[in-house]
This record gives C-alpha cells, structure tokens and sequence, in this order.
C-alpha cells in the first residue's frame, strides 16, 4: 500500500511516496542486521597492547587527564619535583586544567611542548 505525502525541508515543499512494508519488515530487517553484524571486526583483547604501545602509560608516566592543547611546561628535564607540584598547564573550551605530580622524583623526558594537541590519556612526561 502506497501513501502520498507532502513535506517542508528548509522551505521547499516536496511530495514523497511512502511505501508500506508491514508484512516484510521483520525478514527485511533480520536479514540486514546479519549482514551488518558479520561484517563488524571482533574486540581487540586488552592484553594485545603493551607497555611499548602508543598512548599506554607507564608507572612514572604523568598524562593528560582530558584532550586540549598544551598551554604551559612548569618543569624541566633533570628537575626534582614533589607530589603535588604543578608539571602542565592545558587548555581546554577556554579553561585552563593544571596536571599535577603523581609522584616526587626527577624529570627524566617531556614529550610535549606549548602549544601541542593533546588527547586524553597522552602521556606528556616522565617522572623517574
């Protein structure tokens, strides 16, 4: 059964024929959610990446705790900072987010500089 209608999109009329599929849907349906979901990659275990991999962070890794860009490096490698003290600022929608130390200890390597995108879970530097 075909129905007519007419329908306004940004100002312009249109008339579109409907088609009623009632009694078809259910096979129609079934048959393109197989094919949609036999065409989607199984989950990649956790255990596939490593400490190595990209983007995982290791034991003295300090990381982004959201995506934004970074806005300032309070820290230089070879310096001694505490727990607590200020390492990167970042900016994110207009609000600055200070990543603070996990740990005390020295600045070995800082993988970022001002003015660098970030996303979350980057790591930006290593405390040793």
């Amino acid at each position: 059964m075909e129905k007519k209608f007419r329908i306004t999109v940004e100002g312009k009329p249109y008339v579109v024929t409907v088609e009623d599929i009632t009694a078809d849907a259910q096979n129609i349906y079934q048959d393109t959610a197989a094919a949609v979901l036999s065409a989607i990659p199984p989950p990649v275990a956790a255990a596939a990446f490593s400490a190595s991999s990209p983007g995982v962070a290791g034991p003295g890794d300090e990381v982004a705790p959201l995506g934004g860009v970074v806005q300032t490096i309070h820290v230089s490698v070879g310096q001694i900072v505490n727990e607590g003290d200020k390492v990167v600022s970042l900016e994110a929608m207009k609000m600055v987010t200070h990543v603070v130390a996990r740990r005390g200890g020295k600045v070995i390597s800082i993988a970022v500089k001002p003015g660098d995108p970030v996303d979350a879970g980057q790591t930006l530097l290593t405390i040793g």
